[in-house]
């Protein structure tokens, strides 16, 4: 989404490369796999590693911390000053209102397996290469709940006591694009160690549903369910001041749509 968002809408005064281990058409795409010399690669100012492995077990998940390796490697080599790691908000597991310093207490293999990608990322000394690990939301689209949205079958989403349903933090994809070229433009000191990635405030699953007019079936939420789960992004805010995020569930869908066939 992020691709054909870029080539549909190329960012002013930003030469954008792709990399993927399939052949992409255009000059700019670049096909190249892990274990190859990265100096196949053209010279870059920021390597924005968004690659990662989603599913699996704990030993398929351990890609993700070696990844953060391949990427270092690739952003020494290419010139780089910053290096954007994509993590997850999965780092702080059931949190309400998380900022960068709530403790992380990941509940799954997924959030252990990013959690372990930042650890190694911290254990980094670069000098010339500043890191950040993006703690990134739900994106529409791209989610657990995307897959409902474009089936044929009722969203079955939980009830719980108070008759709502969940409450995510969630981004755009759109919005996310604009994010990451507005880092590539900060300087490299600027940038922190961690940040969370979202819209500043919440969307319900609900909404989302509804927008994608989608029939709804609810459930009794389980005892073990968790209603909300939200991101702080003060820091966000603070470090892209002129950023405007959106927050209606309607637009987010119709960018989806806008957005969601291959590149």
């Amino acid at each position: 989404m992020l691709r054909r968002i870029w080539l549909s809408d190329p960012p002013d005064g930003v030469d954008l490369h792709f990399q993927s281990r399939t052949k992409l058409r255009g000059s700019n795409a670049h096909q190249w796999s892990p274990g190859q010399p990265a100096d196949r690669l053209p010279a870059c100012d920021t390597v924005i590693a968004l690659w990662g492995q989603t599913a699996g077990d704990a030993e398929a998940l351990s890609l993700n911390p070696a990844l953060a390796g391949e990427s270092r490697a690739v952003a020494l080599t290419c010139g780089a000053s910053r290096l954007l790691h994509i993590s997850s908000a999965a780092v702080y597991g059931p949190a309400e209102h998380a900022d960068e310093e709530t403790p992380t207490a990941p509940i799954n293999a997924y959030g252990q397996s990013k959690l372990a990608l930042e650890m190694r990322v911290a254990g980094f000394d670069d000098p010339s290469l500043a890191h950040t690990c993006l703690r990134l939301a739900n994106v529409v689209g791209a989610d657990s709940l995307a897959p409902a949205l474009t089936g044929t079958e009722p969203v079955t989403l939980d009830r719980f006591e108070d008759g709502q349903g969940p409450l995510r933090s969630y981004v755009g994809a759109r919005d996310l694009a604009e994010i990451l070229i507005m880092m590539v433009r900060v300087p490299p000191s600027d940038l922190p160690a961690t940040l969370n990635i979202a819209a500043h405030t919440p969307i319900s699953m609900q909404a989302l549903a509804t927008a994608a007019d989608k029939e709804i079936l609810w459930r009794r939420a389980s005892t073990s369910a968790v209603q909300r789960v939200t991101l702080d992004t003060t820091r966000l805010a603070q470090l892209l001041p002129d950023l405007h995020l959106t927050t209606e569930a309607d637009t987010l869908i119709e960018q989806w749509h806008q957005h969601r066939d291959p590149a």
